[in-house]
């Protein structure tokens, strides 16, 4: 499957933002969803994921009761709402893909990838 994200830029902090990430290739409701970010100088760490049908959702701690991870399986998208952002927030996010059934938190156990959306956030 391939995966293209989208929706980045910069943002103050206490704004919001919305990523999407559209998949073509492969039967989009065969896969587990998540979005990963990637800080400078830092691992990439798993940010949210959410299951095949949508309805089961998973958080970092970090970013729980701010960001809303959805998707749309009539249009092979997956999205990430972002909400009162803040400067260690500031990353490379990008959206990966699983066939399977349980969301996983980390970059091992993802097939697909796609190419990053930079997100930053001023404070």
């Amino acid at each position: 499957v391939q995966l293209q994200a989208s929706g980045g830029g910069l943002v103050q902090a206490g704004g919001p933002l919305r990523l999407s990430c559209a998949a073509s290739g492969r039967t989009f409701s065969n896969y587990v969803m998540a979005w990963f970010r990637q800080a400078p100088g830092k691992e990439r760490e798993f940010v949210a994921g959410t299951s095949r049908s949508g309805v089961s959702t998973y958080y970092a701690d970090s970013v729980k009761g701010r960001f809303t991870i959805s998707r749309d399986n009539a249009k092979d998208t997956v999205y990430l709402q972002m909400n009162s952002l803040k400067p260690e927030d500031t990353a490379v996010y990008y959206c990966a893909a699983r066939r399977s059934i349980a969301i996983l938190t980390t970059t091992l156990q993802y097939d697909y990838w796609g190419q990053g959306t930079q997100v930053t956030v001023s404070s």
